[in-house]
C-alpha cells in the first residue's frame, strides 16, 4: 500500500519509512516558522495557516507554541476556532474540529496509537484514527482526546479530562476516564458561573 494512504487507512504501519520522515521533515520546517513570528505579525501568522492545515476557515486563531507531528496538514479547522497556547494535534491521520469550537491551554488531539503488544512496540509500529471534535465546542485546559473520538456539537469538555470514548452533543462531560456529567440545561441559559447571571442585554434563547 502506498504510503500516504497506509496513514489513513487504520491499518498498522512503520511510521519511519525515509519517504514519511522526508515529507513530514518538510511540515515540521513550516511549523518552526509558525512557531517563531512575532505577536505583532498576525497576518503572516494567517498566511501560513493556510500553507501548514489542510483545511483552515476564516478568523482561527491559534497562540504559538502550536504542536503537531505533520505541522497541521491533516488537521481540518472550520471557521473562527481558538486555540490558546500549547495546543498538540497528533495529526499522523486526520483531526476535524467544527466552526467556533474553542480549546484552552495545553489541549491533546492525538490521532496516533501504537499496539499494546511489546514486541510489535518495540519495533516502533503505529496506527492511525482520526478524530472528530463537532462545532462550538469548548475543551478546557489539559484535555486529551485519544485516537477514533467523536465530541459532538456544543459539547464542553471539563479542565484535565481524558476522553476514551465518543462523546455526544450538547453535554457537559469531565473526568478520567471522560464521561457525562450531564445536559446543557436552563440553568446555563440564567447563569454563566455559579450564581452569576448573564446580563440581559447578551441573554440567548434556547
Amino acid at each position: 500500500m502506498d504510503w500516504k494512504k497506509q496513514l489513513h487507512s487504520g491499518e498498522i504501519y512503520y511510521p519511519t519509512d525515509d519517504a514519511i520522515m522526508k515529507e513530514q521533515f518538510q511540515c515540521l520546517e513550516r511549523l518552526y516558522d509558525f512557531n517563531a513570528i512575532r505577536p505583532s505579525e498576525i497576518e503572516k501568522r494567517v498566511v501560513l495557516m493556510q500553507e501548514m492545515f489542510g483545511d483552515i476557515g476564516e478568523d482561527c486563531y491559534i497562540e504559538p507554541p502550536f504542536h503537531a507531528n505533520w505541522g497541521g496538514k491533516h488537521c481540518h479547522f472550520g471557521r473562527n476556532v481558538y486555540a490558546n497556547f500549547g495546543l498538540t494535534c497528533v495529526d499522523d491521520t486526520h483531526i476535524y474540529v467544527g466552526d467556533n469550537t474553542m480549546f484552552g491551554p495545553n489541549v491533546t488531539l492525538a490521532s496516533a496509537g501504537h499496539p499494546i503488544q511489546p514486541e510489535l512496540r518495540s519495533k516502533g509500529y503505529q496506527y492511525n484514527m482520526p478524530v472528530h471534535i463537532g462545532k462550538n465546542c469548548w475543551l478546557g485546559a489539559g484535555v486529551i482526546v485519544v485516537p477514533g473520538v467523536t465530541i459532538g456539537d456544543n459539547t464542553v469538555i471539563g479542565a484535565g479530562s481524558v476522553v476514551t470514548k465518543d462523546i455526544p452533543s450538547g453535554v457537559v462531560a469531565v473526568g478520567n476516564p471522560c464521561k457525562v456529567l450531564r445536559e446543557i440545561n436552563e440553568h446555563d441559559y440564567e447563569f454563566y458561573y455559579k450564581n452569576r447571571r448573564i446580563p440581559e442585554e447578551i441573554k440567548c434563547q434556547k
